[in-house]
C-alpha cells in the first residue's frame, strides 16, 4: 500500500475540519482538488473513506481509523525531519514560512539576507498570506512556521499544538494628511470626526482599532477598505482619511502624510508560530535569533511577553 502524506494530511484536516471547502481553504486547494485527491486515497487502500449525505459528507468508521493514523504518521515525519536536521548541524534545511507584506520587507528581507551569508544550507521559502491565517496553515502542516501579531486590545486565543516566539513589539500610530493635526500626539477621539481608511472587520487590525475606538465612545467612519498599511498610506497621503500604522510600517511613508504617536499608546506583538509537535528544530532557532536581531536593530526588539490591556479578554 502506497500512503501519500499529502492526501493523508487532506484526510486528517477533514477529520479536523468536517468540510471539503473548509480543507480547501486551509490547503489552498480547490474544493474539487480536495475531493478528488480523497476520492484517490480510497482507491489506494482499497476502502470507503467518507460517506455523502445529501451535501453533507462525514468520515467512515475506516475513515476516521486512517485519520487518527495519519496524526501519527505526520508527526513522525516532522520529528524525522527535524532529526536528520540535528544530524547535520542545523545548517542545512528548508523551511516555508507565512508572512505578509509589512514583516516580510521590514523583518523577513534583513533577516534572511543575514542568514544566506551565514548557512547558504538553509534555505527559507516565504508564501504571502493574510495575517488572520498563517497560523492555521503551520496547524494543517502547510507552513514549517508562521508571523503572527497579537493587540494589546485583542489577544489571539493559541492553539495548544502550537509553540510561539515573541521577536518583536510594535507601537501603533495615527497616519494623518500632513498639517491636518496639531502637536505631537492625538487622541483617538480627536479622528472621530475624520473618515478613516481602515482594514476589514475581519482582521486583526480591524477589530483592534474598533474596539479601541469603541472604548473611547465611537466608531470610525470607514470610507475605505484595504488590507494594507501601504495602501492606506498612500490614500492618506491623497487627503482621503485617517487611518493607523505600526513601525513596520514607518520606513514607506509617502510624502504628504504626517505620523503622529497617540496619547494613550496600542501596541501589538509580532510572533513566529511553529508546531509544539515538531520539538526544537536548530535551523529554525536560526531563523528566530536572525528575526529577533533584525527587529532590534528597528529599535521593536521584544524580550518579555506582549502587553495586555487590564479586562480585553471580556471586552471582546
Amino acid at each position: 500500500m502506497d500512503l501519500s502524506l499529502r492526501r493523508l494530511r487532506m484526510l486528517r484536516e477533514l477529520h479536523r475540519r468536517g468540510t471539503v471547502t473548509a480543507v480547501a481553504e486551509a490547503l489552498h486547494y480547490s474544493p474539487s482538488g480536495i475531493s478528488q485527491q480523497l476520492a484517490q486515497l480510497e482507491r489506494d487502500v482499497g476502502v470507503v473513506l467518507v460517506e455523502r449525505f445529501g451535501r453533507r459528507i462525514r468520515l467512515t468508521e475506516l475513515g476516521l481509523l486512517l485519520a487518527e493514523h495519519a496524526e501519527e504518521i505526520l508527526a513522525s515525519v516532522d520529528r524525522a525531519s527535524m532529526a536528520l536536521e540535528q544530524a547535520q548541524g542545523g545548517i542545512s534545511a528548508r523551511l516555508t514560512a507565512g508572512v505578509w507584506a509589512s514583516v516580510a520587507s521590514g523583518l523577513v528581507t534583513p533577516a534572511l539576507g543575514a542568514l544566506a551569508k551565514a548557512y547558504p544550507g538553509l534555505e527559507v521559502r516565504t508564501v504571502e498570506l493574510a495575517p488572520e491565517s498563517t497560523a492555521e496553515a503551520v496547524m494543517d502542516g502547510s507552513l514549517d512556521f508562521s508571523f503572527v501579531i497579537d493587540y494589546m486590545n485583542y489577544p489571539l486565543v493559541w492553539d495548544p499544538t502550537l509553540v510561539r516566539e515573541v521577536v518583536a513589539v510594535e507601537r501603533i500610530y495615527a497616519a494623518v494628511p500632513a498639517g491636518s493635526i496639531p502637536g505631537t500626539t492625538v487622541a483617538l477621539l480627536d479622528l472621530s470626526e475624520h473618515p478613516w481608511i481602515l482594514a476589514g472587520s475581519r482582521s486583526h487590525l480591524g477589530k483592534a482599532v474598533l474596539l479601541a475606538c469603541r472604548k473611547q465612545g465611537f466608531d470610525p467612519q470607514i470610507m475605505h477598505t484595504v488590507e494594507e498599511q501601504s495602501t492606506a498610506l498612500a490614500m492618506v497621503a491623497g487627503g482621503l482619511g485617517v487611518s493607523l500604522v505600526s513601525d513596520l510600517a514607518l520606513d514607506s511613508v509617502p510624502d504628504g502624510v504626517s505620523i503622529v504617536a497617540l496619547d494613550q499608546p496600542v501596541m501589538r506583538t509580532v510572533s513566529i508560530a511553529r508546531r509544539s509537535a515538531a520539538g526544537p528544530r536548530s535551523a529554525l532557532d536560526l531563523v528566530i535569533d536572525a528575526v529577533r536581531t533584525a527587529a532590534a536593530e528597528k529599535g521593536i526588539a521584544a524580550d518579555t511577553e506582549p502587553p495586555l490591556e487590564e479586562g480585553n479578554i471580556d471586552d471582546r
